[in-house]
Order: C-alpha cells, then sequence, then structure tokens
C-alpha cells in the first residue's frame, strides 16, 4: 500500500472518534507498529484535531467536516505549481504560508524528482521584491475595504499622490497590480505595485457605493474586452 492510500485509510478509520492503539491499525493495514508512530506524526503535522501518544493510542478528538482527497497526478502538480506561484509573489505572509502548505504536501505525498520545497521558492524578479513590503498593507487595506493614500510612480516616471479605494490585487507573472477608485480622477485605475513608493492605510473605512465596487471594474473590464481584446495590457500600468 502505498503511504498517501495507507494515511487516507488511517483518517477514514480515526473518523468514528473512538481510540485506537497503535498496535490495532498496524494490524488492520499490515505494517509494524514504528510505521504507524511515523504516519500519526505526520498526521498530527498536517493540522488535523488529533491527539494521541506510543503506548496510549489516537483519538481524532473533532469531526473532519470535509472528506480527505485524493489528487491525480495532474491535479498534485496544479496544486505545487500554485503554491510556487503564491511564493514567488513575495508577500511575506502568504510566502511564509506557501512554504507550510508545501511542508505538508510534501508530508502525504510520494517522493517525486520534482524539487525540494525549499528550492521552489525563488523570487522572480526586482518587480516583486519592490512589491514585497506594500502587500501584507494592501491585502488588510482590500479586506477591511479601508481607503490607502498612495505615492505612485508612472510609467512616464511622474510621481503622483492619491487616496484610493483598494479592490483587487492580480499577479501577473512578475508584477503585481492593484486594481482600485482613485479619488481623485474619480474612476478605475490599475496600479502597478512595485511602483507605489509609499502607501499608508488612512484608517477610514470606505462605503459600498454604485459604480465605485469591484463588480463594477470587473463589468467595465469585461465590456472593454468585448469591444476590443487589446484594451487590456498584460502588463498594465496606473495612470
Amino acid at each position: 500500500m502505498r503511504r498517501t492510500d495507507r494515511l487516507f485509510e488511517l483518517i477514514q478509520i480515526l473518523r468514528d472518534g473512538r481510540l485506537h492503539r497503535a498496535s490495532e491499525l498496524a494490524e488492520k493495514l499490515g505494517v509494524s507498529v514504528r510505521t504507524i508512530w511515523r504516519d500519526m506524526a505526520t498526521l498530527m503535522g498536517s493540522g488535523l484535531p488529533l491527539e494521541g501518544e506510543r503506548g496510549v493510542g489516537y483519538i481524532l478528538r473533532a469531526p473532519i467536516t470535509l472528506p480527505p482527497m485524493i489528487l491525480t497526478s495532474a491535479e498534485m502538480e496544479a496544486l505545487r505549481l500554485g503554491v510556487r506561484l503564491v511564493a514567488e509573489g513575495a508577500d511575506p505572509g502568504l510566502a511564509r504560508a506557501a512554504r507550510t502548505l508545501a511542508s505538508k504536501i510534501a508530508a502525504v505525498t510520494p517522493a517525486t524528482t520534482e524539487p525540494e520545497p525549499d528550492e521552489l521558492f525563488i523570487y522572480s524578479g526586482d518587480e516583486t521584491a519592490r512589491a514585497a513590503p506594500h502587500l501584507p498593507l494592501i491585502r488588510a487595506a482590500i479586506r477591511e475595504k479601508h481607503r490607502l493614500s498612495i505615492s505612485y510612480i508612472d510609467i512616464q516616471n511622474h510621481e503622483s499622490f492619491r487616496d484610493i479605494r483598494p479592490l483587487q490585487l492580480e499577479f501577473w507573472g512578475r508584477v503585481w497590480t492593484l486594481a482600485a477608485y482613485c479619488e481623485a480622477r474619480e474612476d478605475f485605475r490599475a496600479f502597478r505595485v512595485d511602483r507605489i513608493v509609499a502607501v499608508q492605510d488612512t484608517g477610514e473605512r470606505f462605503p459600498e457605493e454604485p459604480g465605485r465596487s469591484l463588480a463594477d471594474y470587473r463589468a467595465r473590464i469585461e465590456a472593454e474586452l468585448t469591444v476590443s481584446p487589446e484594451t487590456r495590457s498584460s502588463d498594465p500600468a496606473g495612470s
């Protein structure tokens, strides 16, 4: 039995909420007690609400509301690439989460010829490095619907100061962009995060207003793409 299949079977056994001794589990799965100990350490490290120790037994203290997933090789590759993409985005908080997720994935999947998790975490260029310090604050402002004050250098190298309503972050492989409603221009703008010189959370919550929301922004983009697919550049810069 592959290790991934064995871990899946262990979770199914433990879902009954009873105490199971390692020897009992080893007999059911046809493996050694030491193997069960290692598997239980892996499951505990993955974040499952599992308690127990050697010589006592193991019990799942809380129900698992979502069943464990068995992924195809293509799905696993998509998951690995997604984790890698998040890490290369250079948002420190998300990069740390991606590292943790990569370790959990590696712990419950068969060995591959793919690089070890640490080898996957590299910056993709100067753009991501310059964007990195601003990403946590921007993400928080989007969640909390807080206005931001930014100092921005446009593609002509002109600096401007804007009060904006941050709506959505997008990653384009090397470049992060921020879709926002610009209060000064009274219109939507896309800002390259690596061209933001400074950003400050005003602490002021902006209301959901018709014509200024993320849904309105997406509708605008959709309409422009319908008219002309060239209207939206693959490397947009705010103005």
